[in-house]
């Protein structure tokens, strides 16, 4: 089913040169967007400096997720397995999890806790974000659905234990 998946979407790129390189700027340039939004969320007065330290601890923990999965499992991309054709380079680290998705899902959601509109938003971004690493040939669909919900349960745990030192 994942591989069927993955054929589905990667055969939709190549047909238009504008998808492709809204796909390619996606994958390659969107965390400038996340990295913007963060900023501007620091420097305000009101509860937004808050959001802003919560979803910083929730990347943190994403990222440690990312470097523990990455040391105990690999799992080849599909360009290597498949012999697809890429639209962008890549590395030849494990395909799962996929660090774009994980990281842009623990920001999104951490927002998404505190702000529902901005949050609704930010998540609309991450699930193209991880459409754009199938579509570009990096990943199967199951590691963003699983970097997906890691990012996302990552952003739970600074959430909660703020709730608990109240």
């Amino acid at each position: 089913m994942d591989i069927k998946l993955f054929r589905a979407i990667f055969r939709l790129s190549g047909r238009s040169s504008l998808l492709d390189q809204l796909m390619i700027l996606t994958s390659n340039k969107i965390r400038y967007v996340y990295i913007f939004v963060l900023l501007v969320m620091w420097i305000q007065n009101d509860g937004y400096k808050k959001i802003a330290i919560q979803t910083l601890r929730s990347t943190f923990i994403a990222f440690l997720v990312d470097l523990t999965f990455r040391f105990f499992l690999y799992r080849p991309r599909p360009f290597i397995k498949r012999r697809v054709g890429i639209l962008i380079p890549s590395k030849v680290n494990s395909s799962f999890p996929s660090k774009h998705t994980l990281l842009v899902f623990a920001v999104s959601t951490s927002i998404l806790l505190y702000q529902r509109t901005l949050g609704l938003l930010m998540t609309g971004l991450s699930l193209l974000t991880g459409l754009s690493r199938i579509w570009v040939g990096h990943h199967y669909p199951s590691d963003i659905i699983g970097s997906a919900l890691l990012g996302s349960l990552t952003s739970l745990f600074p959430f909660i234990f703020s709730r608990l030192k109240r």
